[in-house]
């Protein structure tokens, strides 16, 4: 058997989350909802400008194995932080939720990862993103023990920016292959999709992919349509599987002529938006390696996003598997 249900590979990043209006955006010429690359001086501006902050661990991928191992699934990760306070902080959050996360801390410059995110009050997140020491994270960091023993090897989109982690993803997904394991991603936001859309449709087409993840703005995107459906058609000829989500109208879930839509869980209140996508992929990929129905599958994901978007922060402070249990899902 396996050891681990998930291996996840991503930008290690503490995020710096604060709230703000939809002024303090424009005024500083930040792109709202987006994830923003910046630079060392842009980040220690838009931090001396932030309000009362909180910081938590983050990064796509990590979001995405806290959350299955707060499912009680088996997760491993990969990811590159410096030897500094933030380095700190991500190793041991990481390891207190149960992940397996060995990749070394090496110097202190480039500093670890960090992400300012501002959100306004609709709940939205912009995300101002310092890769520091994630740029560094290469095929040496790939441990191939860990590969071959995952279920499901999952990657964020967002590792197409620093240029050595492309060949980190395919070395993953060669020695994943080669042990009749699969390969997923998440295409992480539209911007994201605009810089790489041909490497990430060749990812997808040429099998180096099995799964993906996006939510109707990415799926669009994608394709350069403004019609839902036959992105919905593409990205289904073009997949093993794919799942994307709608926010409040749920998700729909695709493998071949299949079709599964899956409603959104009701929420008291909408908090921070930050880690949705993230932690849909987690309940996901919780029940698709554990043999469950592409619905149950959804519904788990479903369950995991209403539960990050009432609160502040990327992982869930709630227990993701008691309120599973309660839902049946478990």
């Amino acid at each position: 058997m396996p050891k681990f249900d998930v291996l996840a590979i991503g930008n290690a990043i503490v995020d710096i989350l604060a709230r703000c209006e939809d002024s303090f955006l424009s005024e500083n010429a930040i792109t709202k909802g987006a994830m923003n690359l910046i630079d060392a001086e842009r980040a220690e501006l838009l931090y001396s400008k932030m309000g009362p902050a909180v910081e938590a661990s983050g990064g796509s991928a990590g979001n995405t194995a806290a959350g299955i191992a707060g499912f009680g699934g088996k997760a491993a990760y990969f990811g590159k932080v410096a030897e500094d306070q933030l380095g700190g902080i991500f190793q041991h959050d990481i390891r207190a939720q149960g992940v397996h996360y060995q990749t070394k801390p090496e110097g202190t410059n480039p500093p670890t990862a960090r992400s300012m995110i501002f959100v306004t009050p609709d709940g939205e997140r912009s995300m101002n993103t310092y890769l520091g020491a994630c740029v560094d994270l290469g095929p040496e960091h790939v441990e191939e023990d860990v590969v071959a023993e995952a279920k499901v090897t999952y990657f964020e989109g967002y590792l197409w920016d620093p240029p050595r982690a492309k060949e980190a993803i395919r070395e993953s997904a060669r020695i994943a292959h080669a042990h009749g394991r699969e390969v997923s991603m998440t295409l992480s936001d539209p911007f994201c999709v605009d810089r790489y859309r041909a490497e990430f449709l060749d990812l997808m087409r040429s099998g180096t992919v099995d799964i993906v993840f996006a939510n109707r703005h990415e799926a669009l995107s994608l394709y350069e349509t403004d019609d839902f459906e036959l992105a919905l058609t593409k990205i289904s000829q073009d997949c093993k599987l794919a799942t994307v989500t709608m926010s409040e109208e749920g998700a729909i879930i695709i493998r071949g002529d299949e079709r599964v839509r899956v409603p959104a869980y009701p929420i008291e209140e909408l908090v921070d938006t930050t880690g949705a996508g993230d932690l849909f992929a987690a309940g996901f990929l919780f029940g698709y390696t554990q043999g469950r129905s592409l619905e149950d599958c959804g519904k788990l994901g479903c369950l995991a996003a209403a539960i990050v978007i009432q609160q502040i922060g990327p992982r869930p402070m709630a227990s993701l598997k008691e309120a599973a249990k309660r839902e049946g899902l478990i």
